[in-house]
């Protein structure tokens, strides 16, 4: 791949955009906002750190990936490194820890890096697959997709286009990390805009799938939320919403006072037939719950990519179907719904 990663996955972008336009025209709304979208998430005054981590996607060995395997858990990515690339290569990639979303596998033989990320992102991803409707051939929206991880696993189950988007400076970069090593053998159909759900034209109707996978308890409005996933899917296309849950009836919905498992942006955890109900008062027909898991402490932990806090902080020591602040563990639940 280029010199400029970062160039070529906007310039693809771009043109990616510009060809749905020609048959979609709410697409022209995309690309009238995309040189702003683009634009902001380089400047120094809303990221100060955005030109470091620009910095050291330009300073990536250049090197053409032998194969990639999107559809292999520890997203495998063969590159021939030689010592003096692997060594330059796996300290630029820890400047942009932490790694919060994967794991990635980077090399071959004995010059592998595996970036063993705090959540192992193939665990959710293999409780969520066998729901989905065929993803081959579908336009594709991954709100709050972090680095990128399950966009590249929708890819590689033949998806046409997957665009992800997240408001974060450091994912962004992390994102286009990976796509320096991919290079084209996604055949660019993997793209990355840096805003939050809100920032994109509603009601675009442009996706055949729309996945919201660990966003929905960090809205204050949920019901806005359920209706901005609802503006980008084409008539009859699939929600695949992904948020923790509580046990309880139709009517059960936990409001943290202050944090949830040390978290401060937390706000509603329904019960699954309270979220079956908001489901389907926000439009969505077909709702069904396909997955429910407790949140383990293999799924989500410290390691040597992300050495802050993580899950076996956030719980209570002595009893660890609680948080520290005494609420039930964190319980995901995975719904699936008709537009």
């Amino acid at each position: 791949m280029s010199s400029d990663t970062i160039f070529h996955a906007e310039r693809e972008l771009y043109l990616t955009l510009l060809n749905l336009s020609k048959y979609h025209p709410k697409a022209f709304e995309w690309l009238k906002l995309l040189p702003d979208w683009l634009g902001d998430i380089k400047d120094k005054n809303n990221f100060a750190h955005a030109p470091e981590y620009q910095a050291i996607i330009n300073k990536l060995p250049k090197i053409n990936a032998k194969k990639v395997a999107l559809d292999s858990d520890n997203l495998q990515i063969e590159v021939c490194f030689t010592q003096a690339e692997f060594k330059q290569t796996e300290a630029l990639l820890r400047k942009l820890a932490p790694w919060r979303k994967g794991p990635f596998l980077i090399g071959s033989d004995d010059t592998q890096i595996f970036i063993d990320t705090e959540w192992r992102s193939d665990f959710k991803w293999q409780r969520v697959m066998p729901h989905l409707s065929c993803l081959k051939g579908r336009r594709i929206l991954d709100v709050g997709g972090g680095s990128g991880y399950h966009g590249w696993r929708m890819a590689g189950l033949g998806a046409k286009t997957v665009i992800v988007i997240d408001p974060s400076c450091l994912f962004y970069h992390q994102f286009m990390a990976i796509r320096h090593f991919v290079g084209d053998k996604d055949d660019f159909c993997t793209h990355y805009i840096p805003v939050p759900l809100e920032a994109l034209p509603e009601h675009s109707q442009l996706f055949d799938t729309v996945f919201s996978m660990g966003v929905l308890y960090h809205r204050a409005s949920p019901f806005e939320h359920l209706q901005q996933l609802k503006g980008q899917l084409v008539k009859g296309g699939e929600l695949v919403l992904e948020t923790l849950v509580v046990d309880g009836d139709d009517t059960t919905v936990l409001v943290p006072s202050e944090r949830y498992a040390q978290m401060n942006n937390v706000y509603f955890l329904p019960s699954i037939a309270a979220l079956t109900l908001w489901l389907k008062k926000a439009g969505f027909s077909e709702v069904r719950c396909v997955d429910v898991a407790v949140t383990s402490l293999e799924e989500q932990r410290k390691t040597d990519w992300m050495t802050y806090h993580s899950l076996e902080d956030f719980l209570d020591p002595n009893d660890l179907s609680k948080t520290i602040e005494g609420y039930p563990a964190p319980k995901r639940a995975t719904f699936i719904a008709k537009k």
